[in-house]
This record gives structure tokens, C-alpha cells and sequence, in this order.
């Protein structure tokens, strides 16, 4: 694993919502944050930002710019808890394809 690689991706949804984009390292965490709209940018945008600087200079543990990251997500309202199974993951298994019909 890259030293510059998050423990667990976060993931955010990106174009009004309609795609989910996997934020799995601080070179991703730079490009979304520089891609933000500066209009739409305030504090917890700058916290993660800095943070993200900051792991990057290996003045801080990696995990701190993934939390803050999450974080500015989540203020956001772009963060997409991807922990809840997709239903076609969970489905009962019937047939001889294993898949419901």
C-alpha cells in the first residue's frame, strides 16, 4: 500500500449526484478538492485542504486527511455511504444460476 493511500476509499457523489466517485488516496483528495466550485468553498474546505497538505508533508498520520476529507463530504451532502449491501448483493439465491429471476 502507498504510503499516500487512504486505509478505506471515501466515496462522494460527483455530476448533481448521478455518479459516485472513489476518493482512495491524497492525489484524489487534491484533484476533488481543487476541481470544488470556489463559490461553495468555506471553512471545513479549508480544514480539509490543510489537512491534506499537512499528511501530505508527513506532518500528520494519513488518516487525519481521509477523516477530514469524510468530513468535508459530509457538510457537503456528497458523502455516499456505500456500507449498506446493494440489493443484488443480498438477494436470496434461486435457481441454478444463483441469481433471482
Amino acid at each position: 500500500m502507498n504510503d499516500r493511500t487512504f486505509d478505506r476509499p471515501v466515496f462522494v457523489k460527483k455530476g448533481g449526484g448521478v455518479m459516485v466517485g472513489e476518493i482512495g488516496c491524497l492525489a484524489d483528495a487534491f484533484e476533488f478538492l481543487q476541481e470544488w466550485p470556489k463559490d461553495r468553498r468555506g471553512p471545513i474546505f479549508n480544514a480539509a485542504f490543510r489537512a491534506c497538505q499537512r499528511a501530505y508533508d508527513g506532518q500528520v498520520p494519513i488518516s487525519v486527511a481521509r477523516d477530514a476529507f469524510a468530513g468535508f463530504a459530509r457538510s457537503a451532502k456528497i458523502l455516499e455511504d456505500i456500507s449498506a449491501a446493494m440489493p443484488w448483493m443480498t438477494a436470496p439465491k434461486t435457481g441454478r444460476g444463483g441469481v433471482s429471476a
